[in-house]
């Protein structure tokens, strides 16, 4: 099972964004779920930087096992969670 956040209907409402973020990391854990696929899309960076600097807070960091940045796809990144 892999969950997938598309950003492109809430890329300008800031508000949003967390929420959706938190959201589907808590979902992830719910289901324990091996990979969530974030799209921020490509545009100009801001969102995927955006994205990122979330993933990087400590109490959220502490949930996840890695990132990656698809080398194929600028626009999109990948949550991996190691359940025991």
């Amino acid at each position: 099972m892999k969950l997938k956040l598309d950003l492109h209907e809430i890329y300008n409402r800031g508000d949003k964004i967390e929420g959706a973020l938190q959201a589907v990391i808590d979902e992830a854990i719910d289901k324990k779920a091996p990979v969530v696929e974030i799209i921020p899309g490509k545009g100009s960076g801001q969102l995927k930087k955006r994205v990122l600097r979330f993933l990087d807070r400590k109490d959220i960091k502490a949930l996840y096992h890695r990132v990656e940045k698809d080398s194929d796809n600028f626009g999109r990144v990948f949550v991996h969670f190691r359940w025991k």
